[in-house]
């Protein structure tokens, strides 16, 4: 019986090791890819801009020679066309049902990390409908594609998210919007659009539910940090006090950080992600029985919610949307939460009837251990 029950925590201890290690596999080759996309709606034509990571650029079209991880302006050259092809046949815009052509290419190139296309398509006009089409990594279960898209129609501003399933956004163009359109030119930099309602309010919440939920489940880092918390052995009170206080505490700093209230840089947050993982993984290994757990979580809470707030920086969601977005943005976070730790605390409870459970918490702190430590070095290392 010993004998079997040791194979057993060798057994979760290995199959932890490969199921943590393929996501530290799957973050460092390209665990998010993001597009950040503008539509502008004129009386004349439709004008697209659509900004696309290197690092998808490199998965989808190649041309990383020097296998750098990044792209110079001599290897996009090679294959700007290829992913010209692969944008066209995947971004579709259809107006009043009818696929718009691509009537002129402007420009695609490379501007630091991010491909640039600008192109034009055929005008909207009153009583039609607009949609648009993002399919790019549909089929691709390993990458986590989110397009943030901004829409300008005259005077007026509106955002959604495309991701996972909910990969199409969709717009009626009133008589009221069609005369509230510029003729052609564009607006002046220092002018900015008036907030309004978006026309697509439901289609709108529902794509940042989606955003948050996807993100949450991307970040593994986030991931193993929620299992550290867990697998210390503690009463049902200490768990509720430790999750209310990590959800608390990253709702605060979510917030502050995309409202722009604080601004902390990504190279001190990011490494301070995977320190948090190391602390925590480090007091289940040294303490049998933890205690005050919630005041430890609330404070690494804190640095974990700036780094959820990465994906909604570069989005200049209007004011007037903020609110719902955010909300509903930290929503699909919790609601993700909410299922893992159901689903994680029964499994917990029939684990510490069993005397070797110390050893299973043990095994899995180490392992936790390990990839924070490892993550908190390349990190480290990235931003010197």
């Amino acid at each position: 019986m010993a004998v079997w029950r040791g194979r057993f925590v060798l057994s979760i201890f290995l199959a932890l090791v490969v199921v943590l290690l393929s996501f530290e596999h799957r973050a460092e080759a390209h665990g998010y890819s993001a597009t950040y996309s503008t539509l502008e709606l004129y009386k004349s034509k439709t004008e697209f801009i659509y900004a696309l990571d290197d690092l998808s650029v490199i998965e989808l079209a190649g041309g990383d020679t020097n296998h750098d991880g990044m792209l110079d302006s001599e290897e996009f050259a090679a294959v700007d066309q290829k992913l010209l092809e692969i944008l066209k046949s995947n971004v579709d815009l259809k107006i009043n049902g009818e696929t718009a052509a691509w009537t002129q290419i402007e420009s695609l190139s490379i501007h630091g990390k991010k491909a640039i296309l600008k192109a034009s398509f055929p005008a909207v006009t009153a009583s039609l409908s607009i949609v648009l089409t993002d399919q790019l990594y549909l089929n691709d279960t390993a990458s986590n594609y989110v397009n943030l898209l901004t829409i300008y129609y005259g005077n007026q501003k509106s955002t959604a998210a495309l991701a996972g399933s909910n990969r199409t956004w969709t717009m009626q163009m009133t008589e009221n919007d069609f005369a509230g359109l510029q003729s052609g030119d564009a607006l002046p930099q220092q002018q900015q659009p008036e907030e309004a309602a978006s026309s697509s309010a439901m289609d709108g919440w529902l794509s940042f539910f989606v955003l948050g939920m996807n993100h949450i489940l991307s970040g593994y880092d986030h991931l193993l940090f929620l299992f550290s918390l867990l697998i210390a052995r503690q009463t049902f009170k200490q768990y509720a006090g430790t999750i209310t206080a990590f959800t608390i505490a990253h709702s605060i700093t979510l917030a502050l950080t995309v409202t722009g209230v604080i601004h902390i840089s990504s190279s001190i947050v990011e490494p301070a992600i995977a320190l948090s993982i190391c602390y925590v993984a480090l007091d289940n290994l040294i303490r049998k029985k933890v205690s005050y757990r919630w005041v430890l979580t609330f404070i690494f809470g804190l640095i974990h919610g700036m780094g959820f707030a990465d994906i909604l920086l570069e989005m200049n969601i209007p004011k007037s949307e903020l609110v719902v977005d955010l909300i509903s943005f930290n929503v699909g976070i919790e609601t993700v939460q909410v299922i893992i730790v159901a689903l994680v605390l029964p499994a917990l409870a029939l684990l510490y009837r069993w005397k070797q459970s110390r050893r299973v918490v043990v095994a899995c702190s180490a392992v936790a251990l390990m990839l924070g430590g490892l993550w908190l070095v390349e990190r480290v290392y990235t931003n010197l």
